[in-house]
């Protein structure tokens, strides 16, 4: 048996078991499992290193297609060109004796477009291009207005004055227009993408956007447009009155002393009513004044604010057709009644709409009577009904005159009715004659219009009918034909104890180009002596009083 000897200092060898071997081969490698210190700063980089990673893929996946980006910027660039141009491409300039407002407006076919509120609009083929001119006549200047009117030869240097302001305020919309287009259209583009580099290039867009409509209205500007204007609203009418447009373009010169002479002969209209030889009354007469068919006329209020004035009157009739086409653009046109300080009485006519019927009945000195309502003015009883038919387009419906006659039942039913309960009518109120024929025997005296011309007629039954002419001249209507249409209203005297009518003055003013005024005096059959001649019409060339005061 050997012994084998080690040496003290050499170490005895490991010896290690399949069970310690079998261990140590499942325990893990340090390099795949590191310490926890350091697998807690590793994990979070190793997890964000995965999400973030195809996210370079997932964007050019997100990104929109160029033609839709395109599609999005000129969307922006339009709506914010037009935002631009709508809260300030706006300029007042004045143009000869109006003041206007000139803007561009976004537009398929062009042109320019001339707005006359309350009278309708006028537009021109001036041009072609996706941008429209509009100016807005706002109102007439009442210093420069009162100039032409005080010096007419101004008119004369009208054309060129007015031909310098149209350039102007030309220029003037042009740089805002540049500058509303850019300001609106970068505006819009930064608050939509939210960076400046893609809203100052919505900014640059919309400013050659506005550069290409300019030099297409330039390329396609047509001077001869003015030549063959379409007409809206109450201005459709307006070739009937001042004559073929070619015409008027051709002899601008004839024109523009006609103009000069119609201002005036216009101005000398608004004078003569002030020297009209007033009626001296007793102190107890009620002065009416009875006016109708004033048909849009402006110079109709100074004239009847004149009557007002010189024959101290009490109260004004107003028996219809006071408007043109009855639409609510008009109804500007009434605002001066409110100021003739005195009761205005009104019925409608054929011309006047409901809504110019509501528009009079808010105002505080206005008494709208219709379907027979009965009041009491300045001392006197009215009762009145509106005209059943609207034609403002001067067109004849079947049936017209049947229902003017069955208003007219309604009338007489309403006055029978007052009559019955102690409050007897003193006038009635019709716009139609035929309507106001029904109420014959049912009061003494019923006021009318219509016709365009004065008359009186005794009915069968002791009711007077007084047709009055019209007070604006026919309006538009006045130089249809060969002479103009005079303006005709009536100042009539009521007893203030009987109510009854004792006389009036029939005036008779010359139309546009005449100056001459008429006044006749006529009395009733009941007061006429009888030995008396019957009362002369005095010539229109001397204005006179020729009967006894009643």
């Amino acid at each position: 048996m050997t012994t084998r000897l080690r040496h003290p200092t050499t170490p005895r060898p490991h010896r290690t078991t399949d069970r310690a071997r079998r261990t140590t081969d499942r325990r893990p490698h340090p390099a795949a499992n590191p310490p926890r210190h350091t697998t807690s700063r590793l994990l979070p980089t190793f997890r964000r290193t995965r999400r973030t990673r195809p996210l370079p893929a997932l964007e050019l996946a997100a990104r929109p297609h160029p033609w839709l980006r395109a599609l999005g910027l000129t969307v922006v660039v339009l709506a914010g060109a037009w935002l631009g141009l709508l809260i300030v491409g706006n300029v007042r300039a004045p143009v000869g004796p109006m003041n206007t407002t000139m803007a561009l407006r976004p537009s398929l076919t062009g042109g320019t477009k001339i707005n006359v509120s309350p009278l309708g609009a006028l537009s021109l083929d001036t041009h072609v291009a996706p941008v429209r001119l509009d100016v807005n006549v706002d109102q007439l200047d009442p210093l420069r207005s009162q100039a032409l009117v005080d010096h007419p030869e101004r008119i004369s240097g009208l054309q060129d004055e007015v031909a310098q302001d149209v350039e102007h305020g030309t220029l003037d919309l042009a740089v805002r227009s540049c500058v509303a287009v850019v300001v609106g259209a970068t505006a819009l583009g930064l608050a939509v993408y939210r960076r400046p580099r893609p809203a100052l290039a919505a900014g640059g867009l919309a400013l050659a956007l506005l550069a290409a409509s300019g030099a297409s209205a330039y390329a396609t500007w047509n001077p001869k447009s003015v030549l063959e204007p379409r007409f809206s609203g109450l201005l459709s009418s307006a070739p009937a009155v001042v004559g073929n447009a070619r015409s008027i373009v051709s002899d601008f010169d004839v024109y523009q002393k006609e103009l000069a002479r119609l201002v005036t002969n216009v101005t000398k209209l608004y004078d003569v009513t002030s020297t009209l030889p007033a009626y001296q009354p007793d102190p107890s007469t009620i002065r009416v004044l009875h006016v109708s068919d004033i048909h849009l006329n402006p110079a109709s209020w100074k004239i009847i604010a004149s009557l007002v004035e010189q024959y101290k009157v009490n109260v004004i009739v107003d028996s219809g057709d006071t408007m043109d086409h009855g639409t609510a653009a008009e109804n500007g046109f009434l605002d001066p009644i409110r100021g003739l300080g005195v009761p205005y009485v009104w019925v409608r006519g054929n011309h006047d709409s409901r809504t110019t019927q509501g528009y009079l009945e808010r105002m505080k000195n206005v008494h709208v009577l219709d379907d027979g309502r009965a009041e009491t003015v300045a001392g006197l009883r009215f009762a009145g009904i509106g005209d059943p038919q609207f034609t403002p387009d001067r067109s004849v419906a079947p049936g017209g005159n049947a229902a003017e006659q069955l208003a007219g039942d309604r009338l007489a039913s309403a006055l029978r009715d007052q009559r019955a309960a102690g409050t007897p009518v003193d006038v009635a109120i019709a716009h139609e004659p035929s309507a106001a024929r029904e109420t014959d025997g049912e009061v003494p005296l019923v006021l009318c219009g219509h016709l365009h011309h004065e008359g009186d007629e005794m009915l069968r039954y002791g009711t007077r009918l007084r047709m009055e002419g019209s007070t604006g001249g026919s309006g538009l209507r006045a130089v249809e034909h060969q002479y103009p249409a005079p303006v005709e209203a009536s100042i009539l005297y009521f007893d203030r104890d009987s109510h009854r009518l004792q006389a009036w003055d029939a005036i008779k003013l010359g139309g546009l180009g005449e100056t001459t005024a008429e006044v006749s005096r006529h009395l009733a059959d009941e007061n006429r002596p009888r030995t008396a001649p019957s009362p002369r019409t005095p010539s229109p060339s001397s204005p006179s009083s020729s009967a006894p005061s009643p």
